[in-house]
């Protein structure tokens, strides 16, 4: 039985791949130039990728971080992986967010990704 994967049947426009992996736009961006890294063997969590596959990821990372920082020009970075439904996983295929920040995106962005429960994102800074 097949299963109904929207990262397994994609022909967006991809932006960069190698054998392991492609880029493109995240259909859903938080920022301009929200990129999302998907790896082409359909499995769902980050902790069953084989060594060659994240090398390929990190490839493809620098490679689309260096894009948006020429087409856009982000003042910061969050990247980001969810893994697991209960983590706010929707595509249970590894994907990975490289979200461009900008100054005053949000009123105080201190905890980062600490924001994804949100009463434990703000703490003293160092």
């Amino acid at each position: 039985m097949k299963h109904k994967c929207p990262f397994c049947k994609t022909d967006e426009d991809i932006l960069f791949s190698n054998s392991l992996v492609f880029a493109l736009f995240d259909n859903y961006p938080v920022s301009k130039g929200h990129i999302l890294l998907i790896t082409k063997r359909h499995f769902d969590n980050y902790f069953d990728a084989t060594e060659d596959e994240l090398k390929a990821i990190e490839d493809i990372l620098k490679q689309a971080k260096e894009f948006i920082d020429n087409k856009f020009n982000p003042d910061g970075y969050n990247i980001g992986i969810n893994c697991g439904e209960v983590a706010g996983q929707s595509v249970m295929h590894l994907h990975i967010h490289l979200i461009p920040r900008y100054k005053g995106d949000m009123e105080n962005p201190l905890g980062g990704v600490r924001g994804v429960i949100p009463e434990k994102q703000k703490y003293e800074k160092w």
